[in-house]
């Protein structure tokens, strides 16, 4: 019997977070929400309108929550909805491995202790 890889997890995972800059976006929500100036400010690496396209993105596929303010001038703030703040344990073990495998030579001595 075989899958299509829509039928996989980790596809559902790739396509909804997929997007380049969606992991550090999340990450910087996961502080608290924030207005977009301010999070652009925070992922300076981050142009706008990659920010923007990000934040939609993330917004669709249920991660980020967009609140409109009705003051003048109206004020927006993203922050992580529970599913995205559900992903905040990934994260932080995505966080770990690239921490573990950044030095070759710590690299090297990990694997040699597996073996």
């Amino acid at each position: 019997m075989s899958t299509s890889d829509q039928d996989k997890p980790i596809c559902e995972v790739l396509q909804v977070l997929g997007a380049k800059w969606s992991f550090v976006v999340i990450a910087e929500l996961q502080k608290g929400p924030k207005r977009f100036n301010r999070l652009q400010r925070d992922v300076a690496i981050v142009g706008t309108q990659s920010l923007t396209d990000t934040l939609r993105h993330l917004e669709q596929s249920g991660i980020v929550r967009r609140e409109v303010y009705p003051t003048v001038p109206v004020t927006v703030e993203y922050s992580l909805t529970a599913k995205g703040m559900d992903f905040q344990a990934a994260l932080a073990e995505m966080e770990k491995w690239a921490l573990r495998w950044r030095d070759p030579e710590a690299a090297a001595a990990q694997t040699a202790g597996e073996g």
